[in-house]
């Protein structure tokens, strides 16, 4: 599980503790001190995971994290922040941020968010096993979507929400059990993040957002994904 991780903290002191924590987890650390040295060395270096705290100087995390995902949709952010409402957590996540923790908290619990990160990142699937709903097709192998057989670029997290949906067309799924595939039991994030992922991923596999056809919600209970294996007709 060890990997190369790039840590954007003002602070010091604290970058300096996580990366020790990070380390003594077997992982390779870079540490950079504001957003836009972050990009600079994500571009040279390709992380697979980046730690983004959201008040630095030069590049804010905020923007930092909307530029990453700009260029890529396979690396994994997890954003720090001092600011704990659960407006500012949705807003991160629909940033395009895979995880939130709020500050202070403990390296150890840290350490845990990101190997739990990379597990779900790399998470194994049979090979060659394709999930398909409607016009959508789930690479879970490759972790790839196809729209109409055209490439959709996703974040892990809408990934990880689209594939346990797609390997179950028609199923309806609540919050709280959508919420476990994506993010994991979680004291800090909330199953509203849900909703941001939904709202995204319409942006990017539905010919009108504003009108689902794939996926859709079904009121008071949560949403599921239209199709069944091999056709183009809503279940």
């Amino acid at each position: 599980m060890c990997a190369h991780v790039l840590i954007a903290e003002d602070d010091g002191n604290q970058a300096e503790l996580v990366r020790r924590y990070l380390e003594h987890d077997g992982h390779t650390v870079l540490v950079v001190h504001d957003g836009r040295t972050a990009l600079d060395a994500f571009h040279r270096d390709r992380p697979e995971l980046v730690i983004l705290d959201v008040m630095m100087p030069v590049l804010d995390g905020r923007e930092t994290c909307r530029a990453l995902r700009a260029a890529s949709d396979e690396v994994a952010v997890l954003m720090l922040t001092a600011r704990s409402t659960e407006e500012d957590m949705l807003d991160g996540l629909d940033l395009g941020a895979d995880d939130y923790v709020t500050k202070p908290y403990s390296p150890r619990e840290l350490t845990a968010r990101v190997r739990a990160l990379l597990r779900r990142a790399r998470r194994a699937a049979p090979p060659d096993r394709v999930l398909r709903a409607g016009p959508l097709a789930v690479d879970p192998d490759r972790h790839t979507v196809l729209v109409d057989g055209a490439p959709v670029d996703c974040t892990p997290g809408e990934f990880q929400l689209l594939a346990a949906m797609a390997a179950r067309p028609g199923h309806v799924f609540t919050r709280a059990r959508l919420l476990e595939h994506v993010h994991g039991i979680d004291r800090f994030i909330t199953e509203r993040s849900i909703d941001v992922h939904v709202k995204n991923l319409r942006r990017k596999i539905e010919p009108d957002p504003r009108s689902p056809r794939w996926l859709v919600t079904v009121f008071g209970v949560g949403y599921k994904l239209n199709g069944t294996a091999g056709d183009g007709r809503p279940a």
